[in-house]
């Protein structure tokens, strides 16, 4: 403690605005990958019920706190709740209550456009006839951190996980062990948006006094040697809970004051993340928008892939809002990534990310999907080839496949593939590559299985171009390969 207290951290915390600490106390916030929506807890100072309540951030400022839904709140206690990247998806504690296993239990609910559905218990898998609070969501939603009483504890209150299964059912819980759990309390878990770095409090490690807040990341699949985040984060009285947006940037949490000499009173505060401390784990990136109907802008619930270009794997699967067709997840590394968006009765969409090069973007992308029906196109915006050459790149092979599965799918659509280029160089040479480009497409749907009456090969050259060949960056969208229902 005396050596963190001659090194403090360059931290200014500041209370969020009075219309964030209205309630007698507020504790345990949580936000989305975008930091636009606030979820926290809120102690009723009439009968000191706790509920869940949220506000988003409008016009430069959050909106007064409302009740985050009927379905979720009820006269017993909720709260402590976690949320995934997209805010569609709240695990959340209550006690006493819900036909639970134990005197706390953890729940789980799903937002379709503006509605919650009933909560659910999460089951025995995750629950036990013990207590269980203090969730922690991945980004994805496909991990859970907790705190739990129950017999296999290393301490008094240890933190589990459990992992979803490709069925969608949540696996047995597992203790983390000793590198993380300690013989004392470890409560309050919180999983970076990266899915790699843990911040929690620990009353077993060597500290401040009390509860301090460390974290570890987990590397070569082990959790690394927990690190104390040092004063002022860390004092001599209890820190609890601390959660850090996506960017890395801001860390909220509540802090407990004492009022009239007797009573306590949490309010919810915010401050920047030294940059000492950002470099100590990554941040992860927001990409985020709507997906409709492009012919009449209707929203759709489509299946959204992200591929990792160089490893050829799937690094996460999520869906659009059926209502509002929104859609938003969390980037976690460099490198390209091609994003594909699927429905049934349209053509599936490519876009390719480069994140080797734009690093700490957030994006927002909206998605217009084309109807299958004739006259229908699309740029596939992951096919590559070397230049002046026609031999297709390796990372090209996974939107490949999905083109060929596609018209599998489809055998009585057929289809014309185009190849196009810049006006750079001769102007024969470059009608000749975009041919012999569009006949090494054909060449490998063929290969996969698609039927060979079904497929046109066209070269165009320079002659179709999708934007003026004035800039490097509209060359790049002339130099595509097409594909066209007929």
């Amino acid at each position: 403690g005396q050596e963190a207290i001659l090194k403090p951290l360059a931290i200014n915390a500041v209370e969020l605005p009075k219309e964030i600490n209205q309630f007698d106390s507020q504790y345990f916030p949580c936000l989305t990958a975008d930091q636009e929506t606030l979820i926290f807890t809120g102690k009723s100072p009439e009968n000191r019920d706790e509920n869940l309540y949220v506000s988003t951030w409008n016009s430069g400022h959050w909106t007064s706190p409302t009740s985050l839904s009927n379905t979720i709140n009820t006269p017993q206690n909720e709260g402590t709740a976690s949320i995934s990247a997209d805010g569609n998806t709240l695990v959340f504690t209550s006690c006493n209550n819900r036909n639970g296993f134990g005197s706390c239990d953890l729940y789980i609910a799903y937002k379709t456009g503006n509605d919650w559905s009933a909560p659910k218990n999460l089951g025995n898998t995750i629950n036990s006839p013990e207590w269980e609070s203090q969730p922690s969501l991945s980004a994805d939603g496909s991990q859970l951190y907790f705190v739990s009483d129950r017999r296999g504890s290393l301490g008094k209150r240890d933190i589990w996980t459990s992992k979803l299964d490709s069925l969608g059912n949540w696996q047995k819980a597992v203790n983390l062990g000793t590198s993380i759990n300690t013989t004392e309390d470890d409560l309050s878990p919180f999983i970076h948006a990266n899915g790699k770095t843990l911040f929690y409090a620990s009353e077993g490690l060597v500290g401040m006094g009390g509860l301090d807040i460390y974290f570890s990341n987990f590397e070569n699949n082990k959790w690394t040697n927990p690190q104390n985040l040092g004063y002022p984060i860390n004092t001599s009285e209890d820190q609890v809970a601390l959660f850090i947006t996506a960017d890395g940037k801001k860390a909220y949490y509540s802090l407990e004051q004492e009022q009239n000499n007797k009573t306590r009173k949490a309010k919810l505060m915010v401050f920047d993340v030294p940059s000492s401390l950002q470099n100590q784990f990554k941040s992860a990136n927001y990409l985020k928008g709507f997906v409709v109907d492009a012919k009449t802008q209707r929203p759709l619930e489509a299946e959204i892939e992200l591929v990792s270009l160089s490893s050829q794997q799937a690094v996460g699967k999520f869906r659009s809002d059926k209502i509002s067709g929104r859609y938003a997840t969390v980037l976690t590394s460099g490198g390209e990534y091609a994003v594909f968006v699927n429905k049934q009765g349209y053509f599936f969409k490519s876009l390719h990310l480069d994140y080797a090069t734009e690093k700490n973007q957030d994006k927002v992308l909206n998605i217009a999907l084309e109807p299958i029906q004739k006259n229908t196109k699309e740029v596939l915006n992951n096919i590559f080839f070397a230049t002046g050459k026609w031999e297709i790149s390796t990372s090209s092979f996974v939107e490949l496949d999905k083109v060929a599965q596609l018209l599998k799918a489809n055998p009585s659509l057929p289809v014309e593939i185009s190849g196009h280029t810049d006006d750079v160089g001769n102007d024969l040479a470059n009608l000749q590559l975009s041919q012999k480009r569009a006949k090494a497409v054909v060449d490998y749907l063929i290969k996969h299985g698609v039927v060979a009456q079904q497929l046109k090969a066209e070269g165009y050259g320079k002659n179709k171009p999708v934007a003026p060949n004035t800039s490097e960056e509209n060359r790049q969208l002339n130099r595509r390969i097409e594909i066209k229902f007929l």
